[in-house]
C-alpha cells in the first residue's frame, strides 16, 4: 500500500524495464573551475606581503605574486597584467598546467592554506586577453642578428618572443604541421585547449616572429648548416625519448607510449585525423606512471569510453600532508587528485609489474606483485603475491630519459651529459660556439614553468653573446634544480 506522499513501502513490489545505467558524456572542453570575482579578491587579500615572500623561491620565473595579489585585490585590473608579464611571457599558459610549487612556498602556508595564487594568475591571464591588454611589443631597434630557435615548445617560444621583442630576427623551425610542442600535442584540450596556444601565437607573429612547420633539424636541414645560416641557433627540442619497461612480454599488441597516443587523440579533437588508431572505447586500460602524463592518459581514454582504467605505482600512496623530511617551503611530496582522477578509475599503489600477458600476439593482462623494500633501499616484487589484472590496453607513462636522436652529436659534434641532454655551460652555451641548450633539451623531462623560465635566461645569454651585453632578465640559471619537479 502506497503512503498519500506517494512513496512507495518497502514491502511493495513494483514490476518496472530495467534501464541501462547512464553513461557519462565526458567532452574535450577545458576543465576549469574558476573562482569568482568576490572570491579572487578574497584570496588575494590573504596575501601578506611578506618582508621574505618564500613564493619567489618556490617560482622558477621569479614571479612578482604579493605585487599581482595586491592590484588584483584593489581591482586593478591592467596594472596586474603588466607585472605578471613583466616575469612571465604566458601566464595563461602556467595559471593552467603548473603545478603552482609557488604556493607550496606560501609564508601561510606554514599553519594555514596557502593563497590560491595559480587561480589568481589564471584569472589575470583570461583578464590580459578578454580585455584586450595584450599587445604585440615591438623592438625599438632592428639587430643585424638572426638566431633559429629549434623546437616550439615553451622554452623555445619564450626564448623567440624574448628575443624578437629586442631586434632579433627570429626563425622558430618546428618538425610537426604546427607550433606549439608539448603545449600542443602533449596536452589534452581538457587541460588546455589549442585556442588559448593560437591566440598567443598571433601575437607573436604580429611582433614579428617566424614559424617555420614540418621542418626537422637534422633531416630536411642539416645542423651543420643551420648553424652557418644563422648567428645563433638555441636548441629546444625537449626531452622525448620514452622510458621503456623491459619486461616479459613487452612486444605485445596493445602496449604503447604515452606521449604518441595522446599526440594522436590531440589530433583527433583538432578535426586532423577521422579516428584514433589507438582507441579505449570498451577496453580495460593500465595506466604505468603516476605524474601528470599517466593523469592526461586516464583522462583521455574515460573520454575515448574505457570499460575500466587502472593506474599503477610501483612506491607507497603519498600522504595528504606534509613529511617530517619536507617542511615548508620545500615541495611537499603529498596525495594529489586531478580532474582525470575524479572522473573516474582506480589508483592501486605498492604494485611492482612483473610480465605483460597474453593470447596469440595480443595484450590480455599485466601480472603484478605487491611490492617489497628491501635493506638496502631496492624495490622489488615480493614472491607469492602474483596476480593477473585484465588489461587490453597498456600505457607506458613512465617519463623520458633525454634526446631522441643523436643527429646533433653526428652532424655538429655537441655533446651529451650523463642524461643524454644537450650539455651547456653557465650560459646555456654547448660545447659548439653559437649554439645553446634550453629547456628539457638541457635540464632534462620538467616543468612547463621551468621552461619558459630557461627560455628567458637563454635569450639573455644568446644576447650577451652575439652583442656584448643584454637587458633582458634572467630569472634562472641552467644549473638551478632547488624544486625541480618532473611532469
Amino acid at each position: 500500500m502506497a503512503d498519500p506522499r506517494g512513496f512507495l513501502k518497502v514491502t511493495e513490489r513494483v514490476d518496472r524495464p530495467k534501464r541501462p545505467v547512464p553513461v557519462r558524456i565526458l567532452d574535450w572542453k577545458e576543465v576549469q573551475v574558476e573562482q569568482d570575482s568576490a572570491t579572487l579578491k578574497n584570496q588575494a587579500s590573504r596575501c601578506m606581503d611578506c618582508g621574505v615572500p618564500f613564493c619567489h623561491v618556490g617560482c622558477p620565473l621569479g614571479n612578482l605574486i604579493p605585487e599581482w595579489n595586491d592590484l588584483t585585490w584593489r581591482g586593478q585590473t591592467a596594472q596586474a597584467v603588466e607585472r605578471m608579464h613583466a616575469t612571465n611571457n604566458f601566464p595563461e599558459f602556467t595559471g593552467r598546467v603548473c603545478p603552482a610549487p609557488c604556493e607550496s612556498s606560501c609564508v601561510l602556508g606554514i599553519n594555514q592554506p596557502a593563497v590560491t595564487i595559480k587561480q589568481i594568475e589564471y584569472s589575470i591571464g583570461e583578464a590580459a586577453f578578454e580585455n584586450d591588454l595584450v599587445k604585440p611589443i615591438m623592438p625599438a631597434r632592428m639587430l643585424d642578428k638572426t638566431v633559429a630557435v629549434v623546437g616550439s615548445g615553451p622554452a623555445g617560444l619564450a626564448a623567440a618572443q624574448q628575443l624578437t621583442q629586442n631586434g632579433f630576427t627570429v626563425a622558430v623551425f618546428e618538425r610537426d604541421d604546427r607550433i606549439g610542442g608539448l603545449l600542443r600535442y602533449g596536452i589534452p584540450d581538457f587541460k588546455l585547449e589549442k585556442d588559448v596556444v593560437d591566440r598567443r601565437l598571433r601575437v607573436m607573429e604580429e611582433e614579428g616572429t617566424r614559424f617555420r612547420t614540418g621542418v626537422e633539424i637534422g633531416k630536411d636541414i642539416s645542423w651543420d648548416n643551420l648553424k652557418k645560416r644563422y648567428d645563433a641557433v638555441v636548441v629546444a627540442t625537449g626531452s622525448t625519448k620514452p622510458r621503456d619497461l623491459n619486461i616479459p612480454g613487452r612486444e605485445l599488441e596493445g602496449i604503447h607510449f604515452a606521449m604518441p597516443y595522446l599526440s594522436e587523440s590531440n589530433r583527433v579533437v583538432a578535426g586532423d585525423l577521422y579516428a584514433a588508431s589507438i582507441d579505449a572505447k570498451g577496453k580495460n586500460v593500465i595506466v604505468l606512471g603516476g605524474g601528470d602524463t599517466g593523469s592526461d592518459c586516464i583522462g583521455t581514454a574515460l573520454r575515448q569510453g574505457a570499460q575500466s582504467v587502472t593506474t599503477l605505482a610501483i612506491g607507497v600512496k603519498p600522504g595528504l600532508e606534509r613529511a617530517d623530511h619536507e617542511p615548508w617551503p620545500m615541495y611537499p611530496k603529498i596525495f594529489e587528485v586531478s580532474s582525470s582522477h575524479e572522473e573516474g578509475g582506480e589508483r592501486k599503489y605498492l604494485a611492482s609489474t612483473v610480465e605483460f600477458v597474453g593470447e596469440n600476439g595480443k595484450l590480455t593482462g599485466l601480472k603484478v606483485a605487491e611490492t617489497e623494500y628491501l635493506e638496502d633501499g631496492r624495490r622489488v616484487p615480493k614472491v607469492g603475491t602474483e596476480h593477473v589484472i585484465p588489461a587490453d590496453l597498456v600505457f607506458l607513462a613512465l617519463g623520458f630519459t633525454g634526446q631522441e636522436d643523436d643527429s646533433i652529436t653526428q652532424q655538429l659534434g655537441a655533446e651529451l651529459d650523463a642524461r643524454t641532454n644537450v650539455a651547456r655551460d653557465e650560459q646555456y652555451m654547448t660545447n659548439v660556439p653559437s649554439v645553446f641548450s634550453v629547456g628539457d633539451a638541457g635540464r632534462g623531462q620538467s616543468l612547463v614553468v621551468w621552461a619558459i623560465a630557461e627560455g628567458r635566461a637563454c635569450a639573455a645569454a644568446v644576447e650577451r653573446y652575439l652583442t656584448g651585453s643584454t637587458q633582458m632578465p634572467e630569472p634562472v640559471g641552467p644549473f638551478d634544480h632547488s624544486i625541480d619537479l618532473a611532469v
